[in-house]
């Protein structure tokens, strides 16, 4: 048995994994990692770059992909550490920057899927007035709210010690050891956590996304109701124009079950856990948190299965012809 400070009393015990187990996990998380620095990266460059892509929902997915990156460079390596060897080698203090780093982005992912479903709702539901209500000031108030409130979250619940304010003396006696970072939740917090970061907005998601399946499927009907000769000309511009809404807010929906199904069993554990007397095992638990990572890596394929624009911004970037003189010009889609 090895300890992770020899030389105190109360240090944490490494990991027993063999060599070969260790380097297994160590390749898979690397990959994780590597897929989601690299995926996003290019959907940041991709819509940074090219002026065609300059648009409020963009915007949004710009802002959503800067977290994902944040959370692949500056949470996920040191996450790997501790997971594999069960040891923190990087100081008390930081323990808690990276705690409250890692509640924070992962928190703003899902407030910008909010923000997102919102924006898809009045694009298809009331496209009429939609440039008027979701505008670039309304985006950069939205985006403001996704990385401020977050980020208050997680420093404040870590911090200032909100998170174990009623279990304190079982953290301390029971899991608490030398040389380990953990995420602990007393019952309050854990619930109060959940609630916040996960099933309040997910909960409006899947309600306003249900509501834009129902209205998107009774605006087909309508269109090839009406459809006429005299009018097919019109009308197929018309639902060109109205499929790519579609196909936006199927794409995002999808962006959005992908998010759920990643992150709802850490969550539910979360909230659970402390009501077990803490019950589930740290590795149960840290699995999940490497679930939920993984949908920042899920995002960008997403975007490049359904996303012609972001086919054709990878073979640029990949190309190295976003370098060229009037790249940010070309037309990735035409109106």
């Amino acid at each position: 048995m090895q300890l992770c400070c020899e030389s105190i009393n109360g240090s944490c015990i490494k990991s027993s994994w063999s060599i070969s187990i260790q380097m297994s996990m160590y390749v898979s998380m690397l990959c994780v990692i590597l897929g989601t620095v690299a995926g996003n990266l290019t959907v940041i460059i991709s819509i940074a770059h090219f002026r065609q892509l300059h648009t409020p929902t963009n915007f949004l997915i710009l802002s959503m992909a800067t977290v994902d990156f944040l959370l692949g460079v500056l949470v996920m390596p040191y996450s790997m550490v501790r997971s594999v060897e069960n040891c923190w080698y990087f100081g008390e203090f930081f323990c808690k920057v990276h705690t409250s780093v890692d509640i924070m982005l992962s928190t703003a992912s899902i407030f910008h899927l909010s923000f997102i479903s919102i924006d898809r709702y009045y694009a298809i539901c009331d496209p009429l007035r939609y440039k008027a209500k979701i505008n670039t000031y309304v985006i950069l108030i939205m985006i403001f709210v996704s990385w401020m409130l977050p980020a208050l979250f997680g420093f404040g619940m870590i911090f200032l010690q909100l998170n174990m304010t009623g279990a304190k003396e079982t953290f301390y006696k029971f899991i608490y050891c030398v040389g380990g970072c953990f995420v602990f939740f007393d019952e309050t917090s854990g619930v109060v956590a959940s609630m916040v970061c996960f099933y309040i907005p997910g909960f409006v998601m899947v309600y306003i996304y249900g509501k834009i399946y129902t209205i998107a499927k009774r605006q087909a009907r309508s269109i090839k109701a009406v459809m006429s000769q005299a009018q097919i000309r019109f009308q197929m511009k018309h639902h060109i124009s109205r499929s790519r809404e579609r196909k936006a807010a199927k794409t995002l929906g999808i962006v959005v079950g992908v998010f759920l199904t990643c992150w709802f069993p850490f969550f539910f554990c979360t909230a659970t856990d402390p009501f077990m007397n803490y019950t589930i095992p740290p590795i149960v638990i840290d699995a999940m948190v490497w679930l939920g990572y993984m949908n920042s890596t899920f995002n960008p394929i997403v975007y490049a299965y359904f996303y012609l624009w972001f086919r054709r911004a990878l073979k640029m970037i990949v190309l190295g012809k976003v370098f060229q003189q009037n790249s940010s010009r070309i037309k990735l889609f035409w109106e």
